[in-house]
């Protein structure tokens, strides 16, 4: 049985719900809580389901509140992205989280999340990565960082381990997003996309059933 997050009392939602039909997964990073809202806003309303945002302080950790708060207005799930360290998840899960996000793989971070309710995405970038993430139970995993990685890493991925879905994180926008998806990414994380007026349409392109 899945644990229950203290902080929400409610079964832990999956990567699998929170990414059905939907390729893209917005990060607000650095911004204040006003501008963080507006963006989460923007981007629920574009159809994106799941949004993050990174914990690397604890203003951060603030932002995360508030855009929490407006996500349950609407029965939208937010996650805490950069969480490293046991201190970071003590802020993830006091915000009310309902997921965390590293840019790599913590074993301890992983269970600990886990423990706490909270499903893990890991940052990956190798098959041995992979192989340790799948070995922990973890299912989602994060390409990071995607562009550096480019889109032959995720062709190569797909011989071994065809049953893992990657989301790409780092250098994406709404410009090369679809080229990850067509060479394996089952999901590509973009931030500066949402606040340009110019690359929403092709964002709303990319969401289109």
């Amino acid at each position: 049985m899945a644990s229950v997050n203290p902080m929400t009392d409610k079964a832990p939602t999956s990567f699998d719900e929170l990414f059905a039909g939907v390729p893209v997964m917005a990060i607000l990073r650095g911004m204040s809580a006003e501008r963080s809202v507006e963006l989460a806003v923007r981007a629920w309303d574009l159809g994106i389901k799941c949004v993050e945002v990174p914990v690397q302080s604890e203003e951060a950790a603030r932002v995360l509140a508030a855009v929490v708060a407006a996500g349950a207005e609407r029965g939208k799930p937010v996650g805490a992205g950069t969480v490293t360290t046991a201190e970071r998840l003590g802020w993830a899960a006091a915000a009310g989280a309902a997921f965390t996000v590293a840019p790599g793989l913590d074993k301890r971070v992983a269970r600990d999340s886990i423990d706490a309710g909270l499903p893990h995405l890991p940052g990956v970038a190798t098959a041995t990565d992979v192989q340790a993430a799948r070995a922990l139970g973890l299912d989602w995993l994060k390409a990071f960082p995607a562009s550096v990685l480019g889109v032959d890493w995720f062709r190569a991925m797909r011989g071994p381990f065809p049953e893992v879905p990657f989301v790409a994180t780092g250098g994406m926008d709404a410009g090369n997003a679809a080229a990850y998806l067509e060479a394996g990414a089952r999901v590509v994380a973009v931030g500066s996309a949402l606040e340009d007026p110019a690359q929403l349409s092709r964002l709303t392109e990319l969401l289109a059933p």
